[in-house]
């Protein structure tokens, strides 16, 4: 490359060092022994390590994960570039060394943190520095905008100020968490119910597991009803985090209080043998059993009163996840939550910037989509009840539905958003700011911060 460069620029270059000071090793640094390779230690360790998820990795890069992560079991669903922060981190056990990686920011979100941070942690390992999430754009001819962070970690003692770098801003911390946040060092678990007490679970919605014989488009359910208008009632619009969003029409057979008799309907009872087939062939022996009853969606937890709609997934380019009511009569999909007898305060409070500044640190990622869970509504941390939250959510929904036309992706989607849904939005984030005592001039860092400092006297 120097050669090429001495060429471009037509004269002799040799500003590179290499010639005395060159040490390179090639090799699969997970498989390596560090400690061969610097026997006398190092000062730094840099590098870029391969961004690879776990649903992605080869069979060899697993055996590499397996390899590095020998001391931590449950290793399975982190990141490849995971495996280079733990040798790192055994390789300057007694050192002065200090290593710093540019990363994936999924390893500091979601369920991520609470499987490496903690085990990191306790091998003595602190975050000396950190940029925050970042898109790193290459300039290749098929360029990928993949999302980044920057983590400085030490195990040796460090008297400098620990900062944080959040796109312009420089934050002097007095600690750096494992989500990247001056907070500190709380790990949010998975829930089985909410953590403030008296709140309505959520559930995922209903799952078919039927080949798509149980579903049916518009035009098909037009033509189902033309051909076995004794099958009408049975019909119900389905609706998943896509329907929702984008607006899009999907109906369902619906056969919870079907008798026999309606079951022989020759348009639904031929649909029967195909759905068997399919659940037979399910590697999960719950939806083989569901064979038995091919008329019945495999997982059933459909509310039976007005509920609220949470989509699974959700674009990160938009600043609020649409979150909605839907009545009983509208079947949710397994690619939505329900939160079932929830009330305006509920919807406002979970709309708000509050929520969503909490949801941007806690929920996974799908690529760079948001992807929500209950563990982020489980262990969210809720101000005390307020009327002001009820009157501000409900002007959310009276502008919105003064759109009939438009899905909610145009409503959500920041350069076509109407500016009244834009001041609607903005009045509940004051609303909902005010009942947790936080100022209106708070980041989304400083909010999280301040809702992490709750959660960990919580919990």
């Amino acid at each position: 490359m120097l050669n090429k460069t001495s060429k471009i620029l037509q004269k002799k270059l040799e500003f590179l060092p290499l010639t005395s000071a060159a040490h390179i090793v090639r090799g699969n640094a997970l498989r390596l022994d560090w400690n061969e390779i610097a026997p006398d230690g190092v000062d730094y360790i840099i590098g870029n390590p391969p961004f690879i998820g776990h649903q992605w990795r080869s069979k060899e890069q697993i055996a590499d994960m397996v390899a590095a992560f020998a001391d931590l079991e449950k290793h399975g669903k982190l990141d490849y570039v995971c495996a280079w922060y733990n040798k790192a981190a055994d390789f300057m056990q007694g050192t002065t060394t200090r290593a710093a990686f540019v990363s994936t920011n999924s390893i500091c979100q979601g369920e991520s943190v609470g499987i490496l941070w903690r085990h990191l942690f306790g091998k003595g390992i602190h975050i000396d520095f950190a940029y925050r999430t970042f898109r790193w754009i290459s300039d290749s001819d098929d360029p990928a905008a993949v999302h980044c962070v920057i983590i400085g970690f030490s195990t040796a003692p460090n008297d400098r100020q620990k900062i944080i770098f959040d796109g312009d801003q420089k934050i002097i911390a007095k600690n750096i968490n494992g989500y990247l946040l001056d907070a500190p060092d709380v790990f949010i678990q998975n829930r089985g119910k909410p953590l403030t007490p008296n709140l309505p679970k959520m559930k995922l919605g209903n799952k078919p597991v039927d080949g798509g014989h149980l579903l049916m488009t518009l035009d098909k359910m037009n033509d189902f009803i033309r051909r076995e208008p004794r099958a009408e009632k049975f019909i119900r619009r389905y609706v998943g985090a896509n329907e929702f969003i984008n607006g899009k029409m999907r109906y369902c057979l619906w056969l919870v209080h079907a008798t026999e008799d309606d079951l022989k309907l020759p348009l639904i009872a031929s649909r029967f043998d195909a759905i068997r087939k399919t659940r037979l062939k399910s590697p999960t022996a719950e939806f083989r059993a569901a064979a038995a009853t091919p008329h019945l969606f495999t997982q059933i937890r459909q509310p039976s009163s007005k509920y609220i709609i949470v989509p699974t997934v959700s674009s990160e380019r938009r600043r609020y996840i649409p979150i909605g009511f839907l009545p009983p009569n509208v079947i949710v999909s397994d690619a939505a939550y329900t939160i079932a007898d929830a009330d305006l305060f509920l919807f406002g409070v979970l709309t708000s910037s509050v929520h969503m500044s909490w949801m941007r640190v806690v929920a996974g990622r799908l690529k760079s989509d948001y992807r929500y869970s209950p563990s982020v509504y489980n262990n969210f941390v809720w101000c005390a009840h307020s009327p002001a939250i009820e009157h501000t959510a409900q002007a959310i929904l009276d502008v919105r539905s003064r759109y009939p036309d438009r899905s909610l992706a145009s409503l959500y989607d920041e350069a076509t958003m109407p500016d009244e849904l834009r001041a609607a939005h903005l009045e509940n984030d004051r609303a909902v700011l005010s009942a947790y005592g936080f100022s209106e001039s708070m980041s989304e860092a400083e909010i999280v911060s301040a809702l992490m400092e709750m959660y960990r006297r919580l919990s």
